[in-house]
């Protein structure tokens, strides 16, 4: 499959680098910019035109729902996921209007905008092997899409594992460039270890983190723990 461009509209620093270190670690996803108001967003994706838009609602001056509206009146041929606080119910409903593929309301769990990406991609994989399809044909897929989600959800997580830290601490390892310890990452997130330990190591049963082991001048090794590549 050739690479799907991909464009973030986002606000948040923070968040717009999150959803780009998860995009990218999703072939053949490609980022190709980012933009942090909608009136630089707009003018990049006219130039760059990607297939696919994350995108915020809450942005300086005009909102995210303002972009969608001048993508589609512009007939720029992008794909858009929502990814926003906002989830009052004429919001929703003017996204679903412009034609979102997706919705996720902040704070979401990672496994919520993995599992957006590769129902995108399975998407674009079936519309791109026929140019016609009966109605049990589509049937078949939108159930298969809207399959219910396998993952664990906030309130799935076990005792002492909660959302939001759990989402700090992936946060914090997304953008890190080399494996750390425990003990480092508890420095760095003025965190307690144990706390820190019992979040990697669930973390590591989920197969979202892998470790190495660091092999010191004397004493056992160490794990350095690092987001998991599969």
């Amino acid at each position: 499959m050739r690479s799907v461009r991909v464009y973030i509209v986002e606000d948040d620093p923070m968040v717009a680098d999150i959803n780009r270190r998860m995009t990218e670690k999703i072939p053949p996803f490609k980022l190709v910019g980012i933009s942090y108001n909608e009136k630089s967003g707009l003018a990049e994706i006219k130039r760059l035109r990607p297939d696919l838009v994350l995108l915020d609602i809450y942005l300086p001056g005009n909102s995210g729902l303002k972009l969608m509206q001048s993508i589609r009146e512009e007939g720029l041929p992008c794909d858009v996921i929502l990814i926003t606080a906002a989830k009052d119910a004429n919001t929703i409903y003017e996204t679903l209007r412009y034609g979102a593929i997706d919705y996720i309301i902040k704070p979401f769990n990672l496994e919520r905008l993995e599992k957006s990406l590769r129902n995108y991609l399975k998407l674009r994989s079936i519309l791109s092997r026929k140019q016609e399809f009966t109605q049990e044909e589509i049937d078949k897929m939108n159930n298969g899409l809207r399959a219910p989600n396998r993952c664990k959800t906030h309130d799935q997580l076990p005792k002492g594992v909660h959302y939001l830290t759990l989402n700090h601490i992936v946060g914090f390892l997304l953008k890190q460039n080399s494996p750390l310890s425990c003990q480092e990452i508890a420095d760095r997130l003025s965190m307690s270890k144990i706390t820190v330990w019992r979040y990697l190591e669930y973390l590591l049963a989920s197969n979202k983190v892998a470790v190495e082991l660091d092999y010191g001048v004397v004493g056992r090794p160490s794990k350095k723990y690092f987001i998991s590549p599969d």
